[in-house]
C-alpha cells in the first residue's frame, strides 16, 4: 500500500507503528508531557503511548497550550516520529517549528484525510521525505 500526503512540515524520512486515533484529542491535558501517555479519561486510545508513533490524528481540540505540550514532548524523547493530520492544526505545527528553532529534531507533519488514516492503524509505516506512505 502507498499513499500520498501533503507536507505540512517537511523532514524525514520517518517511520514507526501507526497509532491511528479514534477521537480527537487535545495534547493539553489529553497527553502526559513527561511520558507521552494518553491521560484523558474520556479519549478511547487512554493509556496508549504516542512516543516514536506515526500519530494519526482525525482531529484535535483546541488549545493554544497544545504547542507548548508538544514542545515538552520533543524535549523529553517522547514525541510522536510523525504527525499525519486531517486539517493541519497551526498551533500543534508552531510546537515543531519552535522545537526546529531551539535546534531539537522535531518530527515532521503531513495531511492525510481521517478516511485514509483509520486503515493504517497497528501497521508499520514508512513516511519518505517527499510524504509518501508506505504501509506494511
Amino acid at each position: 500500500m502507498e499513499l500520498k500526503t501533503e507536507i505540512l512540515l517537511p523532514g524525514g524520512p520517518a517511520d514507526g507503528p501507526c497509532l491511528a486515533l479514534s477521537a480527537p484529542i487535545s495534547f493539553w491535558g489529553g497527553v502526559d508531557p513527561k511520558t507521552g501517555r494518553i491521560i484523558d479519561a474520556r479519549h478511547p486510545q487512554r493509556g496508549r503511548d504516542i512516543a516514536g508513533t506515526i500519530l494519526a490524528l482525525p482531529g484535535t481540540i483546541g488549545s493554544s497550550s497544545a504547542s507548548a505540550v508538544l514542545l515538552e514532548l520533543i524535549h523529553a524523547g517522547r514525541a510522536p516520529a510523525a504527525l499525519l493530520m486531517d486539517a493541519p492544526d497551526a498551533i500543534l505545527l508552531l510546537g515543531l517549528v519552535v522545537a526546529r528553532e531551539m535546534g531539537w529534531p522535531a518530527p515532521p507533519a503531513f495531511r492525510l484525510p481521517a478516511a485514509e488514516q483509520k486503515p493504517l492503524a497497528g501497521r508499520r509505516l514508512m513516511i519518505s521525505e517527499e510524504g509518501v506512505i508506505r504501509a506494511q
